[in-house]
């Protein structure tokens, strides 16, 4: 790729950027340039805090709301004006907001000690600062992210100091005062500042910093050009490019909007160029960009959070969540593979030099992410592993003929500080509704809802929980949709899973003699049963009969402390994973308009389009439902990626019937058995060896039919 072609990219990108996401003010102008200046000192404050900070975790997450609140409202004008003194108006109230921010936290700061000698009842000023400062985030919500999750906040707050004891049934709640709630919401280390506030200002302010100093070091090009010089020659490879281009990027950005415009600009002319269609094109980039957010080490911020409510190290989530972000690829590389063949895309001639030239002048783009990784590994931090890690980013850039000088420095600062402002305020936000969640109980009452719901099944529920991500989804952005969700539904999911285990411990004879007690307190003549194996309906007769308080107790003597952890893990993985699908799903799905405004096609076609190609936002969470593809042996984890891999296959090739060339209804048919035979949870791997023979049959069926079909194409045109 030619430095023009590069710098044009990056422009494009960056002016799709733009439109697609916040209106800010112009560049060049006060407001930006004071932008600029804070977005550098704030990420310098940041990166003392994670280090060398011993500030109280409440106080520096108060300083991280309100410089924060101060770049949004000099970003992102309270309301749009055209007049130029309405412009002026609007900054003196927007710079007085972000002011009004600022003193609420040294007001928190300064004044945190009186309010506990007075023995936490508030004076005048404390119920001014909480209630403005719970307003300044609920308005740099608004700004950031629109109506619903001020909406939805400030529902959750009068529900617990005002209507919820109105409410009849599960729901009813007595009331706390309102003194009680602005407290808990502002004073302490609960609410908006609490434990989601600081995954915001530790974990993912110092990677989404990491990543703005790696774009702007270039790594960015460099992915880009290594994913068109890897595939871009291939038959469909533009296709290709744009999977590999955005799962590249998507380790490092953590934003599918913005995977999407800058792989996009790049990657949908290409395959348009291609011959692939222009709809298809745009679904290819948004279900690619959307599984950016899934690959590691940012994961859009979910691996931190995912850390922090199951306390199991992020290194080991980043590590476990790899071969699914892989599986989801590659199922989106197989809609490309059938489109490409279908729609006879070639590849194209593109000024892509040798991947070996390119590889050796930006080897050293890649140290960064081995400095990451391996400082992960090795037992530091990740927010030590970040800051270490940003460092080796401006040491390696000077291994390349562009290395970062001080100003590239400083704009790297800036940027990622900017980049931060939306997700910052967004969390802070959430960590109300979380806090409410945690004042009234209601996330359990919500997941027994759920389970009486779905009757006990884990489909059902799964199911529900697929629902209510795409509803949540249409208002709120991904990472706060997974944070509500895991909330109020993974206890669920986490019991019927662990209940599930518990079953087929019981089946097999195996159930620990220290559980076994707990159902001779229940029924000592059926708990001799337990010695020997037993059937599937004869386990759950028994597990009815242990009252639901002491399921809990059973569930920790019977299954060890690692397979608990992992069941954990996986309740929060299918969660996470089903809460991206309002990326690409109708009617709200920003990848899927973002691929559309480049590619200049209908939104909502393209929305049906990226749905139907993200598919294994779907497969892939039954699967750590149902196998042990989080927390098996590694032969098990290997076992169904292996035949998770070609299982998916055979689905896309069973839902567009085509492989390497058109196949009738009974092979569609063929393929979509051969898919259920390797990826249905009966751990028999002679049925899965027999699903995967038949659909390497099938398609080396469709193979020979594709090359008699050209041969035949030559033939004629030969004759001609």
């Amino acid at each position: 790729m030619s430095t023009s072609s590069s710098g044009s990219a990056a422009q494009d990108a960056a002016s799709q950027l733009e439109k697609l996401t916040l209106t800010n003010r112009p560049e060049g102008s006060l407001a930006a340039r004071c932008v600029y200046w804070i977005g550098v000192v704030f990420a310098l404050l940041h990166i003392y805090f994670n280090t060398l900070g011993t500030l109280s975790e409440l106080w520096v997450s108060a300083i991280h709301f309100s410089g924060f609140a101060l770049i949004c409202a000099l970003m992102v004008p309270m309301v749009e004006c055209k007049t130029q003194t309405g412009q002026r108006l609007t900054l003196v109230l927007d710079i007085l907001i972000g002011i009004a921010a600022v003193i609420c936290c040294i007001y928190l700061i300064g004044f945190e000690d009186a309010l506990y000698e007075r023995g936490v009842t508030f004076a005048q000023w404390d119920w001014v600062f909480s209630i403005s400062a719970i307003f300044i985030a609920l308005e740099m919500a608004r700004r950031t992210t629109g109506w619903f999750i001020p909406v939805m906040i400030l529902t959750a707050l009068t529900y617990v100091f005002w209507w919820g004891q109105y409410v009849s049934g599960v729901f009813n709640f007595p009331g706390l005062s309102l003194e009680t709630v602005l407290y808990r919401s502002y004073f302490s280390g609960e609410g908006m500042f609490g434990q989601i506030a600081r995954i915001s200002w530790t974990y993912v302010f110092m990677f989404i910093l990491f990543g703005a100093f790696l774009v702007k070091s270039g790594a960015g090009d460099f992915i880009i050009e290594l994913s068109r010089c890897a595939a871009g020659r291939f038959v469909g490879g533009p296709g290709f490019v744009a999977v590999l281009g955005s799962g590249l990027m998507g380790s490092v950005s953590g934003s599918a909007v913005a995977n999407t415009v800058s792989t996009g600009v790049i990657t949908i002319p290409l395959m348009r160029k291609a011959g692939f269609p222009a709809k298809f094109a745009a679904g290819v980039e948004a279900a690619a960009s959307t599984g950016g957010q899934l690959m590691p080490p940012v994961m859009g911020a979910g691996a931190f959070i995912m850390a922090s409510y199951t306390q199991i190290p992020y290194v080991d989530i980043i590590a476990i969540a790899a071969l699914p972000a892989l599986l989801y690829f590659m199922s989106v590389g197989f809609f490309v593979r059938v489109e490409a063949m279908r729609s006879h895309a070639t590849s194209v001639e593109t000024d892509a030099r040798p991947i070996g030239e390119v590889f050796k002048e930006g080897w050293h783009f890649l140290l960064p992410l081995a400095v990451l990784v391996g400082l992960l590994i090795y037992g530091f931090t990740p927010t030590y592993a970040a800051g270490l890690a940003i460092i080796s980013v401006i040491a390696s850039s000077w291994l390349s003929k562009n290395p970062m000088g001080i100003q590239d420095i400083l704009d790297s600062l800036a940027q990622g500080s900017k980049n931060m402002a939306t997700t910052a305020m967004l969390l802070i936000a959430v960590g109300l509704v979380v806090n409410v969640v945690a004042m009234t109980g209601i996330g359990n009452t919500f997941s027994l809802m759920v389970t009486d719901w779905a009757g006990g099944s884990l489909l059902i529920t799964i199911i529900l929980v697929a629902l209510a991500s795409l509803v949540l989804g249409m208002g709120l952005p991904v990472t706060a949709s997974y944070i509500v969700l895991a909330t109020l539904s993974a206890p669920a999911l986490y019991n019927l899973i662990a209940q599930t285990e518990l079953i087929n411990l019981m089946i097999e004879g195996g159930l620990p003699e220290a559980a076994r007690s707990i159902f001779l307190l229940v029924d000592a003549e059926k708990a001799q049963l337990l010695s020997a194996p037993m059937s599937e309906a004869t386990a759950q007769q028994m597990l009815a009969l242990v009252p639901d308080d002491f399921k809990g107790q059973l569930l920790e003597m019977a299954v060890d402390s690692q397979t608990l952890a992992m069941i954990l893990l996986s309740a929060h993985m299918i969660i996470f994973w089903l809460s991206q699908d309002s990326n690409v799903t109708p009617p709200v799905c920003l990848t899927a308009f973002a691929a559309a405004a480049i590619a200049k096609t209908p939104p909502m076609a393209t929305g049906f389009m990226a749905w139907k190609i993200a598919k294994g936002l779907y497969i892939v969470p039954l699967l750590f439902a149902y196998t042990g593809f989080i927390g098996g042996s590694k032969t098990e984890v290997l076992t169904v990626f292996f035949f998770s891999l070609f299982g998916i296959y055979a689905l896309v090739g069973f839902m567009e019937g085509y492989l390497e060339a058109p196949i009738n209804i009974l092979l569609r048919l063929l393929c979509l058995a051969s898919a259920i035979a390797m990826m249905w949870p009966h751990e028999q791997l002679l049925i899965s060896l027999a699903g995967l023979i038949v659909f390497v049959g099938i398609f080396a069926y469709s193979r020979k039919v594709f090359n008699r079909q050209t041969l035949t194409e030559e033939t004629i045109a030969e004759s001609a």
